[in-house]
C-alpha cells in the first residue's frame, strides 16, 4: 500500500510545452522521492547536509523488577552496560513494566519491589530519566488477588506516581529539538484493562500535536504498542475462526483514532512501545513503531521468543530522521 494519502496522477494537458513537461517530470521525481521517504518533511539542516545527532538516548522497557531471579543484579547490569557505552545516552525513556506486578499483589510484595526499583536507579542511572507507565505497575486493579478495597489512597495509579514523583503518567517535554510524549496506554476493564487512551487523555494528545510546531520531530512513548505485527504471535485460534483476533490488552485497541491523529501532524517520527517483549518494527504511512523487547527478556527465566535481555538505543538527529539498534546486554538468566 502506498505511503501517500492521495495516489491519484493527473495528466497533463496535450497544450503544455515540451518544457513544462519536463519541468512537471522533476517536481513528479521529487515527489516520488518524498513518498518514499514516508511524506515526512525534513527539520533542522540544509538538505544535503551531513546529519547531526541531536541526542541519543535509551530505552528500557518491561524490567519486572523483584526480590528472585536475581532480577535487581540483572536490572543494574542493564544500566551499567548502558551507562558504560563509550558514547553513552544523555537520557534514559523507561516503557513501562517497572515492577514484576502491582495489579494483582498484595501490598507489602508490591512495596518491595518499588524499593528495589528505586534503590537500583538511584546507585546506577547517571543521566536524566522520564518514567513510563505499565500495566504491572498499577496496584490493586485485581482486587480478588491484591486485597485492595479501592479505597486506598495509593489504589491504582496513584502509588507509582507517588514513587516517582509525578503529576501524571501522560505529560511532554521538549529537548535537544525533539518534543517527546509519554502517553499512558492503561485503561481499566473491569478487574483488567485493555490498551486505550481514554477520552480525556486523546483530547489532551489532539491539544499537545496541535501546540508543537510543525518544525519540531515528535517522538511517543507507550508501553502497549500503538501498532505492531508481533501481537499475531499470540493468536492462537485464527484457524478455527478463520479470521485474527488480537487482544485489546496487546494492543491499542483505539489506533484508528490516533491514526487519523497522526496524519494530520506529519511530524509524528517514531512511537516506542514494550509489552510484548519481542522485537518489532512497523513501517506505516511514514511513522515508525517499535516494540523494543524487554530488559527482564522472558521476566527473567531467558530469551522470550528469541528475543534475548536488552534495551532499544536510539539517536536522533536535528533533520527529524533516526537510527535504532537494539542492545543486548550479556545477561544471562540465573533462576
Amino acid at each position: 500500500m502506498s505511503a501517500s494519502r492521495d495516489s491519484s496522477v493527473q495528466h497533463p494537458p496535450a497544450a503544455l510545452t515540451r518544457r513544462d513537461l519536463l519541468r512537471g517530470a522533476g517536481a513528479l521525481a521529487a515527489g516520488a522521492a518524498l513518498a518514499g521517504a514516508g511524506l515526512r518533511p525534513a527539520f533542522g539542516d540544509e538538505p544535503g547536509a551531513a546529519r547531526r545527532r541531536a541526542l541519543r538516548l535509551a530505552h528500557l522497557t518491561d524490567m519486572h523488577i523483584m526480590p528472585g531471579r536475581n532480577a535487581p543484579a540483572g536490572v543494574a547490569a542493564c544500566l551499567k552496560h548502558a551507562m558504560a557505552l563509550p558514547d553513552r545516552p544523555g537520557l534514559v525513556l523507561t516503557g513501562g513494566d517497572l515492577i514484576m506486578d502491582g495489579f494483582e499483589t498484595e501490598r507489602e510484595s508490591t512495596k518491595t519491589q518499588w524499593g528495589l526499583f528505586v534503590d537500583v536507579f538511584k546507585h546506577e542511572c547517571g543521566v536524566p530519566v522520564e518514567h513510563g507507565l505499565g500495566n504491572h505497575d498499577i496496584w490493586g486493579w485485581n482486587k480478588s488477588k491484591s486485597k485492595a478495597t479501592g479505597d486506598e489512597a495509593d489504589y491504582g495509579k496513584k502509588w507509582a506516581m507517588d514513587v516517582l514523583g509525578l503529576e501524571s503518567w501522560h505529560r511532554s517535554f521538549d529537548r535537544a529539538g525533539w518534543h517527546f510524549i509519554m502517553l499512558d496506554s492503561i485503561t481499566q476493564n473491569g478487574e483488567g484493562y485493555i490498551g486505550r487512551l481514554d477520552d480525556e487523555q486523546f483530547e489532551w494528545l489532539r491539544a499537545d500535536l496541535a501546540r508543537t510546531p510543525a518544525s519540531t520531530p515528535v517522538l511517543i512513548v507507550s508501553h502497549i504498542p500503538l501498532l505492531a505485527a508481533c501481537v499475531y504471535v499470540h493468536c492462537k485460534d485464527e484457524e478455527s475462526r478463520k479470521a485474527w483476533h488480537v487482544s485489546g490488552g496487546l494492543m491499542h485497541t483505539d489506533f484508528r483514532r490516533i491514526r487519523e491523529l497522526f496524519l494530520k501532524h506529519r511530524n509524528v517520527r517514531v512511537c516506542l512501545s514494550g509489552h510484548i517483549h519481542q522485537i518489532d518494527r512497523v513501517e506505516y504511512e511514514g511513522v515508525t513503531y517499535i516494540c523494543d523487547g524487554a530488559v527482564s527478556g522472558a521476566w527473567w527465566k531467558g530469551r522470550h521468543y528469541n528475543c534475548d535481555e536488552g534495551y532499544g538505543l536510539l539517536d536522533l538527529y536535528a533533520d527529524g530522521s533516526f537510527d535504532h539498534t537494539y542492545t543486548t546486554y550479556g545477561w544471562k538468566a540465573q533462576g
